[in-house]
């Protein structure tokens, strides 16, 4: 392939004998599932219950909806083709899968930098929480700025990445279409924009890694001076399901994207891969739900 607008689709890695096929959308089914209804039941819960019509959880109603949108990008395809028995993506297709990841990831990790500032302006704040995020526009707006953030990541990497010419092969070597694995495919020699474009990211990233951090360090400094073990438990239970969400959400990106090249093999990167783009969005929604009664009662009402 000379370049590549001579690539008409890509090849995904799946399993090779038709028994692992079918284990690898059974299991894919049952994690597809699971997502779908946790994060359904935690959107239906904010939008038809009015005490939970607060700036966290309509926060955390955009998290969902993030969540959803992510899993349902990579995972419908894979089982689809794990049923057919083919390993095949259009090079459109293919496209859309990396505009779509790099949107919905970009937007979850500034939307947990809202969460954080929420949380930061909730306990060290309290004062001011009505004039900086009482305001139904005021939230509207930040979420707005955080799928807008997504959406701007995502042009950046999908036009990066599909401008450089492939000339090695098709086979992605991943069970979706991931950038790094696009863009070993390619025949450039010169890396300089790819590069470019990884720092900008990479800048990004760790401003808002950096921001939540401090917000935390704040957080916790002031939770710590509360007197009462009853206040600082409350102060606790309101943060925590935020910060375990964050650090699964960069535990699980910093495996994918920062282990050495020496430990990288085609099995260990599907199955990190797995980790950090299909189950985050299974378990996010239970880890909310554990720490926050009146979201769990709200739960229990939507079911029955």
């Amino acid at each position: 392939m000379s370049n590549s607008s001579s690539v008409t689709e890509f090849l995904l890695a799946f399993a090779e004998t038709r028994q692992l096929q079918l284990l690898h959308f059974l299991l894919f089914l049952g994690i597809y599932l699971a997502a779908l209804l946790a994060n359904g039941l935690i959107i239906t819960a904010i939008a038809c219950h009015h005490r939970l019509h607060t700036p966290m959880d309509f926060f955390l109603f955009n998290l969902s909806l993030l969540n959803l949108a992510s899993i349902s990008t990579t995972v419908p395809t894979s089982m689809a083709n794990s049923l057919m028995d083919t390993t095949t993506i259009s090079y459109s297709g293919c496209a859309a899968q990396v505009f779509l990841v790099s949107f919905l990831f970009g937007g979850e990790i500034s939307l947990l930098t809202v969460m954080a500032y929420d949380r930061y302006v909730a306990i060290c704040r309290p004062l001011h929480y009505g004039t900086l995020l009482g305001g139904s526009r005021a939230c509207v707006q930040m979420a707005a700025a955080a799928w807008g953030s997504g959406f701007l990541n995502a042009l950046l990497h999908t036009a990066n990445t599909f401008s450089v010419p492939l000339c090695q092969s098709n086979a992605v070597g991943q069970f979706f279409c991931e950038i790094p694995h696009i863009l070993k495919l390619s025949c450039s020699h010169s890396h300089l924009r790819e590069v470019g474009v990884v720092v900008v990211s990479a800048c990004l990233f760790f401003e808002c890694f950096m921001f939540i951090v401090l917000s935390y360090v704040q957080i916790f400094t002031v939770v710590l001076r509360i007197p009462s073990e009853q206040g600082r438990h409350k102060a606790f239970s309101m943060c925590l399901p935020h910060l375990a969400v964050f650090a699964l959400f960069v535990s699980t990106a910093m495996c994918a994207y920062l282990k050495s090249p020496s430990l990288s093999s085609p099995s260990l990167d599907l199955v990190v891969a797995v980790v950090y783009a299909v189950v985050p969005p299974a378990v996010n929604p239970l880890i909310y739900s554990l720490r926050n009664k009146e979201l769990r009662d709200a739960l229990r009402k939507v079911i029955a």
